[in-house]
């Protein structure tokens, strides 16, 4: 499954949530690739996600998971 995540420059929350994606992968679920987005490229993204990141979406229902989570949440996030 392809995720987007919505990120930003230095932030230490997301380089956690990269982890959690890792640490999901790692333990044989379903393979989680990031699309990694920087708010700060895009106006209308900034002002949309800019209090909100880290945040998650997926492709095919264009839901999202937003920080905090944890991998059970992100586990049933992307059954």
């Amino acid at each position: 499954m392809i995720l987007t995540l919505y990120t930003g420059p230095q932030c230490s929350l997301c380089e956690m949530a990269v982890k959690l994606v890792e640490e999901h992968n790692a333990q044989g679920f379903p393979e989680i690739t990031l699309n990694k987005v920087n708010i700060r490229d895009s106006h209308d993204l900034f002002h949309l996600y800019g209090a909100r990141i880290p945040v998650l979406k997926r492709s095919d229902s264009q839901a999202e998971l937003a920080w905090p989570f944890e991998l059970d949440n992100l586990v049933q996030f992307v059954k």
